[in-house]
Parts: structure tokens; C-alpha cells; sequence
């Protein structure tokens, strides 16, 4: 039996379904921000990527393998960027096998225009926090992912 008096399978699974029950109202609040900007989640993420990167473009699979969830169809993701005038795609000179993704200023601007409001955004979902409760809840988010996670993982 769990603290609240529901039963559980275990404490593994109260756990998890605690995370993904956090993960659904919190992500609720993000998806309610990025509507505003015509934005997903996954879309504000490689772009928030390619500017990490910025003035140089990358391979479409590294960029891929550091988005933090995966994206099932990322080329249809890169159409709606680059057809929005927010990420550009060549050809590499020494692989015409390989795409190279880079942000382009416009997608510098929409970046810069939704900082604020995501900072705002990210105080309304964990500012009731302590700075060392948030601490604590990254320490523990990335213990209980660590053995599922590759060892070149950025997240790790």
C-alpha cells in the first residue's frame, strides 16, 4: 500500500507513474507557451540545439542522437523549420550522402523572442521549489536514468 492509499505493483511503479503524471502536467503548461509561437516542444528543442552550434551547421543524425526525447519523424520536423525560414539544410561538401541543419537568423530571432517567456514558463512549473529541492530533483532524475542511458549520452 503507498502513502495516498492506492495500490501500486510495487514502489518502482508508483514512482514512475508519479514521474509521468508530473511529466504530463508540466508539459501541459510547455505546450500552452510553444502554441503561442507555432512551436512544439521538439521543434523549440532543435533549434535551442542548432544554436548551440550556431554558425555551424550539423549532421541531421548528431543532431538527432542529442534531442532529449526522441522524435519519430525528424525530417517532416525539418520541413516545417525550414519551410518557417527558421533552419536551413546543404549538403555536405565531403558526404552528399549526409544533411547539414543550420539555424538561421530568423530562428535566432524566434529563440530570442521566446526566452522570457519560457523562463516565465519554467518559474510557473517548478518556482514553488527550493533552488536545493530542484538540485536534489536533477540529482535524482539523472541517477534514475543513468543505467538507461548511453555512456556519450550529454545528459548523463
Amino acid at each position: 500500500m503507498s502513502r495516498s492509499g492506492r495500490r501500486f505493483d510495487s514502489p518502482q511503479q508508483e514512482a514512475y507513474l508519479a514521474l509521468w503524471r508530473t511529466y504530463d502536467r508540466l508539459r501541459a503548461i510547455e505546450d500552452e507557451l510553444f502554441a503561442g509561437f507555432d512551436l512544439t516542444a521538439q521543434q523549440y528543442n532543435l533549434l535551442r540545439l542548432l544554436k548551440a552550434s550556431h554558425p555551424t551547421a550539423v549532421p541531421t543524425l548528431s543532431l538527432v542522437s542529442r534531442l532529449v526525447s526522441k522524435a519519430p519523424d525528424v525530417t517532416r520536423m525539418l520541413d516545417r523549420l525550414e519551410h518557417r525560414g527558421l533552419i536551413a539544410r546543404t549538403r555536405s561538401t565531403e558526404d552528399r550522402r549526409a544533411v547539414l541543419v543550420g539555424i538561421t537568423d530568423a530562428g535566432l530571432a524566434m529563440l530570442e523572442k521566446i526566452a522570457a517567456p519560457l523562463r516565465q514558463c519554467h518559474e510557473r512549473q517548478l518556482g514553488h521549489m527550493t533552488p536545493t529541492d530542484v538540485e536534489a530533483l536533477i540529482s535524482l532524475l539523472r541517477k534514475a536514468r543513468a543505467p538507461h542511458e548511453p555512456d556519450t549520452s550529454p545528459w548523463k
